[in-house]
């Protein structure tokens, strides 16, 4: 159906939604948000399972194996808070410092302004009386908003909590580093090991594949890698504290 936009009270079809085309701001922040909660709970998967798997190759006791397992739980949680708070904060900084140099730009010279929003889509492909005019509608609606987005690629009201990445990256390692702990722990002696190799394993298989889906990456090759990478991280520990072991 065609639609003829010069005569009066003609109007645009409604947009149509496309599935897995999310087309706002905030449903990609979400997939970010959900991407370093599969990546954090990854993180703690491989991380407490080769303590754990190391000082079970040394000893058979439930108190040394709870105690190092308890210890790189903490230790990893707190890391991953607060590397991601201190990461996300000197972003939002970055942004920030960004947002209001643009702002005082747009104070003290807004025809320069104007000009550079023109010519910014007049780049990606509007002839340039059509892209003066996107931009100088665009200008007249949120000068701020519009320069923001087109020039910095950045939403004011979008700005990532450092607070939120901080608690999102220690939760997400916890619950991932939970599972080995209690693999460790639940079994007998004998099969502690066995039983803790394959639970991670397979969580680690199911955090890979959530990540390649979250991604859009190849989803065997990234559930392969993922799993065979916490197997052998655990091989190369188990090895470790099993020579540790017989030393001492």
């Amino acid at each position: 159906m065609s639609v003829d936009l010069t005569t009066p009270g003609s109007t645009l079809p409604a947009p149509r939604e496309h599935a897995g085309e999310p087309h706002l701001t905030h449903t990609s922040v979400r997939l970010n948000w959900l991407r370093a909660a599969v990546l954090g709970a990854n993180d703690g998967i491989v991380s407490v399972a080769g303590i754990v798997v190391g000082v079970a190759a040394a000893t058979t006791a439930r108190g040394p194996i709870l105690t190092a397992g308890i210890a790189g739980l903490v230790a990893g949680a707190v890391s991953m808070a607060l590397g991601e708070y201190v990461s996300v904060s000197t972003q939002r900084d970055s942004e920030r410092s960004l947002l209001e140099t643009e702002r005082r730009e747009l104070l003290e010279q807004p025809e320069a302004e104007l000009a550079e929003l023109a010519e910014i889509y007049r780049a990606k492909g509007l002839s340039a009386d059509t892209a003066l005019l996107v931009a100088e509608e665009l200008t007249a609606h949120d000068a701020f908003a519009a320069h923001a987005e087109a020039e910095l690629g950045i939403d004011p009201d979008e700005l990532t909590n450092p607070w939120h990445a901080a608690i999102s990256s220690a939760i997400s390692f916890t619950l991932g580093a939970l599972l080995p702990l209690l693999a460790i722990l639940l079994p007998g002696p004998s099969l502690r090991v066995p039983i803790a190799f394959g639970a991670v394993v397979v969580a680690l298989a199911v955090t890979g594949f959530g990540g390649a889906v979250l991604g859009g990456a190849p989803r065997l090759r990234a559930t392969a890698r993922v799993a065979l990478g916490g197997a052998l991280a655990m091989a190369v520990t188990y090895g470790i504290g099993h020579l540790v072991g017989l030393a001492i």
